[in-house]
């Protein structure tokens, strides 16, 4: 039955209700109880309905308890209360939808954002064509106040974007050539040309959609126990009553007992306030996959990151270059012609700085080998060019010298993270590399703490002079570096064999498996790679760590809200069973507060639509050293 025809119903039974209080004041008796009845059977109906389909199914509903206690009314004569019942309980459930319609607003505002058209130049022509027929490489035009259709590059024009549907962010980010677009962003001010590269439903919106929906429609493991619960109680409570009715001899106590127990709060307990959880985090770009997320970030107690992309920027810059006795940008041309073939930060990184000194046409490198953890090794002009780690050269047979050991030495305790670069089995050169921490990590990391997180680690594949100068700033528990895929993984399962509670962050296609290992996986989304999206629980887009730490008191306070919930359903049940034993508590009252606890529990749950959890307003700037000086392990 649609929300329209509930509240025709609701309408029409309450009318019939107020009739038969005009009746009974006039003393037109006969009239007010066939007034009664019909409103009984008019607002029954689909309730008896339902609870007919219900045991087809060979399940036991609170509609089948409401339904025998009408029908059991409706036997002894007691019309009013028949005809309140029905009427309490279909109003009870119009509120209910009602309510529960605004907890999945956020859902709705997602899907009314979604861009319906696109301008696109086809054949020198510019059209007007339906969003999902734009293809991957059509060039789309989008304008002031337009929204961007497709996930794409800039290929001309300026603009400054809103990509709060995408990323939670309000400020505008300012797009240019070469930069990324997502579809479902509107174009503040500006004009941009963008070429296609994802569109309809691979467009990184359309995924945000489908995630929240297939996470609303989830259920946890408290939802799935109370539903089990709820097929055994209704049963239980049919035999109880029959139990009260034997001991009593009194049928409309035992029917007054039928309705009361009906367990309609606590199986709406969980789902509605995991439903608000989900809707404020799609708010706010956090995007849980589903209900377990919720109820699993909220038990962790041990925060792993990577440091490259995830407490770091992950837009690293080249600081230097040290050619041993030779060309400082022939070598960099070299390697960042290997590095085309990387999809690794420090790689694209390489690449860039070529491009910023003007270094065009880069040739294109064969025999590419990436070793994931330590580099490349590839043929650029027929030489041969290892790019990568200590090991990696030691691996290849490439000397390194005491001048170029120390060389990197003091690079690397300065922050940078030191590239050797090896052409012809001969060490030529360093490459440095340094990435800023991201301005928002110490708060952050001070959130976690303050919602129970006892442990705060970082796993890196960096050198561990630069990752014990990320530790010592955001005084982190430990720092274990120049660790390998693998080895993360191992780390991560060990942590789980102590009985740890983990939750693992990155944003590479080398986290992946880390974060899969994990209790559960965050994935720093808008700069994310789609391996470690997918293989995550909960994906950040606006690739913010306050994201993640907004994430986790959500997480809490939404498993909060449901125990208050379900401790408030429960605990209205026994208050008033005990009542209707003791005689206080007649059957139509006793609905009224019935449904009265119902619209508590989801009153209660909308209230996390608006939890902010104590954020505060991003504030620029960098990160000052603070706390002990964490284990570094290498």
């Amino acid at each position: 039955m649609t929300g329209k025809q509930k509240a025709w119903i609701t309408a029409v039974t309450g009318g019939l209700l107020v009739l038969a209080i005009l009746f009974h004041l006039t003393g037109l008796q006969e009239l007010r109880s066939s007034t009664l009845i019909l409103s009984t059977v008019i607002a029954g109906a689909p309730i008896a309905l339902k609870a007919f389909q219900a045991l087809r199914m060979k399940a036991f509903s609170i509609e089948l308890l409401v339904t025998i206690a009408v029908a059991g009314a409706l036997f002894i004569g007691e019309y009013v209360e028949s005809a309140a019942v029905t009427f309490l309980f279909l109003f009870g459930a119009y509120l209910e939808a009602r309510t529960l319609e605004k907890t999945r607003k956020s859902l709705k505002d997602l899907v009314d954002m979604a861009p319906q058209e696109a301008t696109v130049v086809r054949d020198g022509r510019e059209m007007v064509i339906p969003a999902d027929e734009v293809e991957a490489g059509d060039r789309v035009l989008v304008r002031t106040g337009g929204k961007v259709p497709v996930d794409g590059r800039v290929a001309g024009g300026r603009a400054h974007l809103n990509e709060a549907a995408i990323t939670g962010e309000s400020v505008p980010a300012s797009k240019a050539d070469g930069d990324a677009v997502f579809s479902g962003t509107i174009v503040d001010s500006g004009y941009l040309e963008v070429i296609a590269e994802k569109t309809g439903d691979d467009t990184t919106f359309a995924r945000i959609i489908e995630l929240v929906e297939e996470a609303q429609e989830s259920k946890t493991k408290t939802q799935q126990f109370l539903e089990k619960f709820a097929n055994i109680y209704t049963p239980g409570i049919v035999v109880l009553s029959v139990i009260v009715y034997l001991l009593t001899q009194n049928i409309e106590l035992t029917l007054t007992f039928l309705v009361i127990a009906c367990p309609g709060a606590l199986v709406i307990s969980a789902p509605v306030s995991i439903v608000a959880g989900i809707g404020n985090g799609a708010k706010n770009g956090v995007l849980f996959k589903g209900g377990e997320s919720v109820e699993s970030l909220a038990k962790i107690d041990t925060v792993v990151f990577d440091k490259t992309g995830t407490l770091t920027k992950g837009r690293p810059e080249v600081t230097a270059i040290d050619a041993f006795g030779g060309d400082a940008d022939k070598l960099l041309r070299m390697i960042a012609a290997a590095e085309t073939a990387s999809e690794h930060h420090l790689g694209r990184t390489i690449v860039e700085e070529a491009g910023n000194r003007g270094m065009v046409g880069l040739e294109q490198p064969e025999e590419v080998e990436i070793i994931k953890g330590h580099g490349l090794t590839a043929t650029v002009g027929g030489m041969r060019i290892v790019a990568g780690t200590r090991k990696l050269m030691a691996e290849n047979g490439i000397g390194v010298t005491p001048e170029a050991e120390a060389a990197a030495t003091a690079r690397e305790k300065a922050g940078n993270t030191a590239i050797f670069a090896a052409v012809d089995g001969q060490l030529r050169g360093l490459i440095s590399i340094a990435d800023r921490i991201r301005p928002e990590a110490q708060d952050a990391i001070r959130s976690f703490r303050a919602n129970g997180v006892k442990q705060i680690i970082m796993l890196t594949g960096d050198n561990r002079h630069a990752a014990a100068l990320v530790g010592r700033q955001l005084g982190l528990d430990e720092v274990h570096a120049e660790l390998l895929p693998e080895d993360k993984v191992a780390f991560v399962k060990k942590l789980k064999d102590d009985g740890r509670r983990v939750a693992m962050a990155g944003d590479g296609v080398n986290d992946a498996p880390a974060i899969a290992t994990a209790d559960i996986g965050i994935a720093m989304g808008a700069g994310g790679t789609d391996i470690s999206m997918e293989t995550a629980d909960v994906v950040l887009m606006a690739d913010r760590l306050d994201q993640f730490a907004h994430a986790r008191s959500l997480a809490k306070a939404t498993v909060r809200n449901m125990k208050q919930n379900t401790w408030l359903a429960v605990g209205t049940v026994f208050l008033l069973l005990a009542g209707v034993l003791l005689g206080k508590i007649l059957l139509a009252s006793g609905m009224l507060i019935h449904e009265l606890s119902v619209l508590i529990v989801i009153l209660n749950a909308i209230r996390l639509v608006r939890y902010n959890g104590g954020k505060k307003e991003r504030m620029p700037g960098g990160v000052e050293p603070f706390g002990p000086q964490p284990a570094v392990v290498e």
